[in-house]
């Protein structure tokens, strides 16, 4: 059974979605860059904010909230359709030997995303360390903070992320 996405009231949502075939597309930094500028520029166009992310080489986390109903369905397919097609761009012009590696001419993202929605303080928490902890249960640092594309740099180094950070309590 399908899970429902509940967007008629003002929570916020942590978010998953994950590459195509859970392809490694985003192990290089240019392409993370991508996906971190779109979901800036997604938020602002959908009046959003960032409580927290991680961009992971396969998949991507957020805790996202919009001030007006309804707008998650819409910030969800446009970041992953502008950052498709930045990506294939950026791997058919620039990463040449790493984009013949991968379907071109297929899909970028799996086409459904997750959606939990975060009744409380104590569970917007509880999913941030789980995204701040990701890189490091995946061997590819040793510490949250020395991920340089998660939001984690923020929370524990004051550090800009290239997003904007809405703290959570």
């Amino acid at each position: 059974m399908p899970r429902k996405i509940l967007d008629k009231e003002n929570h916020a949502h942590f978010v998953t979605f994950s590459c195509y075939r859970r392809q490694r597309i985003l192990d290089d930094e240019q392409a993370k860059r991508i996906v971190i500028h779109f979901l800036t520029a997604q938020l602002k166009n959908q009046n959003g904010i960032c409580m927290g992310f991680v961009i992971m080489p396969d998949h991507v986390h957020a805790i996202v909230q919009f001030q007006e109903l309804g707008k998650l369905s819409v910030f969800m397919n446009q970041w992953k359709r502008r950052s498709s097609i930045q990506l294939k761009h950026l791997y058919k012009e620039k990463l040449i030997n790493y984009g013949a590696k991968i379907d071109l001419e297929g899909p970028m993202w799996q086409p459904k995303y997750y959606d939990f929605n975060i009744f409380s303080e104590s569970k917007a928490r509880e999913k941030l360390i789980y995204m701040h902890l990701n890189p490091v249960k995946s061997g590819l640092i040793d510490r949250p903070e020395n991920w340089k594309f998660s939001s984690a740099r923020f929370y524990l180094l004051s550090k800009p992320t290239g997003v904007p950070i809405t703290k959570i309590l």
